[in-house]
């Protein structure tokens, strides 16, 4: 159980990357980017139990996992849910 003092922020990062995760493992289909997806789930999986991690990580890996997995539909709504995790720890800055 995590501490009450926990970032909430990272507490859903952790909860809509598990979700994924599992959805993902649990996906029949067999597609080219799979394992760089699964790749990028554990990275975002270790960076969300080491405390608040690096905005640009994060979102980089976002965008790898999004690319690899964003025509999946079945898998939609729980990258929708880990889109929506990275975007509490704040906007991109605009240039």
């Amino acid at each position: 159980m995590a501490g009450s003092d926990e970032d909430p922020r990272v507490a859903e990062l952790r909860t809509a990357v598990s979700r994924l995760r599992r959805e993902l493992a649990a996906h029949p289909a067999d597609f080219p980017d799979r394992v760089m997806a699964e790749d990028e789930l554990a990275a975002l999986a270790a960076m969300a139990t080491h405390g608040v991690p690096e905005i640009p990580r994060l979102r980089r890996s976002l965008l790898l996992i999004a690319g690899a997995i964003g025509s999946v539909s079945a898998l939609a709504r729980a990258l929708s849910e880990v889109r929506n995790a990275v975007e509490l720890f704040g906007e991109s800055p605009r240039r």
